[in-house]
């Protein structure tokens, strides 16, 4: 047709006829091939992979630096033993099971540097403290200079809060106060190591820790059938427990008996928290039980009271925890001294009286060989001057023989 454009296309339809006309695609431009030699690409390639790697190993040096100088895990100074022969890798599982390093890796890798590449000396056995949120490098420190502590404290089982601070306070090996007597019951009795750095309150803290940790293990563990409903109970009757026996094969079968005793609705009756009650922590009392110390009025008298007193009367030791939380099966609600350390069990109140007539002779004898053995001390004593040189007299060799330190008859 005249005067229509050539290469006009006319459109199919009036919409589109709309549409605006669309530009011509853009040349395709041809890429240069790369003509340098194949020496220096591959040159190029692995300059770039070793700047790479030379970064990350740059970046991984510093991370392990600043973790191996970082403050440890330690909430309180601590102390290890690492045995002789054990290896690296043994030694490195105790220090993170411990708590006293963060990341067994990077303290293994700090040791192959320092040990094996710089010729820094060895790890060496002994016992070790570690003070609080101390480096991995402190750690590692101590080993290899192998400086082992010397000094020791010990606390017994049963002991009061009040005692375990002053036998702190008369330690000359420790330094600083004890702001305040620890809640009764908190402490975890035991032969505590410690360095010279170490606080009074220090220890304190230790013995803290140390019970939180063996009480939350073993009360997973309880027998479900127990009269204690709560960790703080056990411990509360695991103190009275630890005050009635010295003889450790006894604790699970007294335990028993205080149990059985719950389950009936009976009173403890238990003499220990008699003087708690009156004495507190001080653990004084210079004579028996009185019948007006009996009657008196106290949240601890567990033969006025109902159930458990309100505290502990005492921090009780491993094996009295775990008496009460797994105590002997028996039907015993009654117990005696025999007057050798030990205890007498019987189920009826008519074999308990019998139990105790025999105590009460026992008893009987001991004070008239206490008394005639006062007598012949005294005798001693007034003609000692007379005594040929190296002859001593009988209270001096043999000495009297103590009654037990509570009333014997439950």
């Amino acid at each position: 047709m005249a005067g229509r454009p050539v290469g006009h296309v006319l459109p199919r339809s009036p919409a589109e006829a709309l549409e605006p006309q669309r530009p011509p695609e853009p040349p395709v431009q041809e890429v240069p091939e790369d003509d340098s030699h194949p020496f220096l690409r591959m040159f190029d390639g692995l300059f770039n992979f070793v700047f790479i790697l030379l970064c990350a190993a740059l970046a991984v040096f510093y991370f392990i630096r600043v973790e191996f100088d970082r403050p440890g895990p330690l909430e309180v100074s601590t102390v290890l033993v690492v045995p002789k022969g054990e290896s690296t890798t043994g030694i490195a599982d105790r220090l993170a099971a411990e708590g006293v390093i963060a990341d067994r890796r990077i303290f293994m890798t700090s040791i192959f540097y320092f040990m094996h590449l710089k010729g820094q000396g060895t790890l060496k056995a002994g016992e070790y403290q570690f003070d609080k949120h101390a480096s991995m490098r402190q750690v590692l420190d101590t080993l290899v200079e192998g400086k082992s502590i010397q000094f020791r404290v010990t606390f017994p089982e049963g002991w009061t809060s009040q005692q375990v601070v002053e036998r702190l306070a008369a330690n000359p090996e420790l330094d600083g106060p004890v702001p305040e007597v620890p809640a009764e019951g908190s402490l975890l009795p035991d032969t505590y190591s410690f360095g010279s750095k170490d606080t009074r309150q220090d220890i304190v803290q230790r013995m803290q820790l140390a019970h939180q940790k063996f009480l939350a293990k073993v009360w997973e563990e309880r027998d479900p059938d127990i009269m204690v409903k709560t960790p703080e109970e056990a411990v509360i009757l695991a103190s009275i427990v630890e005050k009635e026996t010295g003889v450790a094969e006894e604790r699970p079968r007294i335990a028993g008996v205080f149990h059985n005793r719950l389950r009936k609705g009976m009173r403890l009756q238990s003499d220990p928290t008699i003087i708690y009650g009156i004495f507190g922590g001080s653990g004084m009392r210079d004579h028996p039980i009185t019948r007006e110390e009996l009657e008196r009025e106290t949240p601890f008298n567990t033969y006025k009271i109902n159930g458990l007193p309100p505290t502990p009367i005492g921090n009780p030791g491993r094996a009295a925890i775990e008496a009460v939380l797994k105590p002997a099966k028996t039907k015993d609600v009654y117990f005696v001294a025999t007057g050798n350390g030990g205890h007498i069990f019987s189920t009826t109140l008519a074999e308990h009286n019998r139990n105790v007539a025999k105590w009460r002779k026992i008893e009987r004898e001991i004070r008239a060989r206490q008394a005639a053995e006062a007598a012949a001390a005294a005798a001693a004593e007034e003609r000692g001057a007379l005594l040929p040189e190296g002859e001593v007299g009988l209270a001096e060799a043999g000495g009297p023989i103590p009654l037990p330190n509570r009333n014997p008859v439950r």
